[in-house]
């Protein structure tokens, strides 16, 4: 492939994310979308960026004409790995929105699929790709051993957005959905060995089959613990709803919104990623806490463009990705272990 060539992209779901995406290989000079496909493509009216891609209603009639050097999946969670192996099969590489699969049997054949053909496989992990949440994760680092996790992500949906969430439900709950990231978080704080899960759920509405909230603790070999929590619909209380919290015996980080947020509303996907203040508290104290303020980090469409720069860096460097497609997988199987342990009532322990 020539370096120099523009990369030719098919965006497969223009939802929330794949518009957002879609739009973000607009600014990036190295890609150029040909095509973009979703089933009710005839009704999308799309941004003037994206009027000369071609449209499509069905992604393997898309993938065969177009024959893309990337395909973008940000399809619902149980056509990821699916779209994710026939787009690498017909030479692309790939940018596929998290969760990487349904099951984690699915996962690891979509990372299998990636190491035989050689393409890049790159999952939406977007915290990676934040300044805020790496000195987040670079702080924990330094507070000792074990640490504890506190975090949460509750979401007051209505209207559009909790169609999107009931859209969502119908293939994982929240804690699963959302929970691969923060989990993913404390797989980076600590390094240790998850090795249990125990998660419990509830079903707040009679609008979808899936509960709507859930809450899990997880246990690392190292000592640490933690818990994720997360509810979304109508329901769902304003009240603390996007906690980040780490404690070591060195002391404690934490993300701070609520001082200088404004008012924020916790289904404003901009409020996913916002951090506006990191608290680093001593524990010896004598150092007075730390304040680190962030007001000026990057909106939520910045962070997708980053992520597609880092797809096209790892493309153009031929950046080894195996321990970022690993940790993928590990952090969906915690999830889905969680989710198994709400539907058997039981702790799950973890390979």
């Amino acid at each position: 492939m020539m370096a120099d060539r523009k990369l030719r992209v098919l965006v497969v779901g223009l939802g929330n994310m794949g518009m957002s995406h879609a739009q973000a290989y607009t600014r990036i000079p190295d890609f150029d979308v040909v095509g973009v496909c979703e089933r009710r493509i005839a009704k999308r009216q799309l941004p003037d960026e994206l009027k000369t891609a071609a449209k499509y209603d069905n992604f393997e009639k898309a993938l065969a004409e177009l024959t893309p050097d990337v395909v973008s999946i940000n399809t619902l969670p149980d056509t990821h790995a699916q779209f994710a192996i026939k787009a690498m099969e017909a030479g692309a590489h790939v940018f596929v929105e998290k969760p990487l699969a349904d099951t984690a049997e699915n996962a690891e054949k979509a990372v299998a699929t990636a190491r035989r053909t050689g393409k890049k496989l790159v999952i939406g992990y977007i915290l990676r790709q934040h300044p805020s949440w790496v000195k987040f994760i670079e702080i924990a680092q330094q507070l000792g051993t074990p640490l504890v996790f506190r975090m949460n992500l509750n979401q007051q949906s209505n209207g559009e957005t909790w169609d999107w969430h009931k859209r969502l439900l119908n293939a994982f709950p929240p804690i699963v959905d959302c929970g691969v990231h923060y989990v993913d978080v404390m797989c980076q704080m600590t390094k240790a060995k998850p090795i249990k899960v125990h998660a419990i759920g509830a079903s707040l509405t009679s609008e979808v089959k899936q509960q709507n909230y859930g809450m899990l603790q997880v246990m690392f070999d190292d000592g640490s613990v933690g818990w994720y929590e997360a509810g979304w619909g109508p329901m769902m209380s304003e009240t603390a709803f996007f906690v980040k919290d780490v404690i070591g015996p060195k002391g404690s980080v934490s993300i701070v919104m609520a001082e200088t947020s404004g008012g924020v509303k916790s289904d404003d996907i901009n409020a996913h990623t916002k951090t506006n203040q990191i608290l680093w508290h001593h524990a010896d104290m004598k150092t007075p806490d730390t304040r680190i303020d962030m007001s000026d980090e990057p909106s939520h469409d910045d962070l997708c463009e980053r992520e597609q720069r880092y797809l096209l860096k790892a493309i153009r460097e031929n950046i080894d990705l195996t321990d970022h497609m690993n940790d993928a997988v590990k952090s969906l199987k915690i999830v889905l272990a969680a989710d198994q342990s709400i539907h058997e009532g039981r702790i799950v322990l973890l390979a």
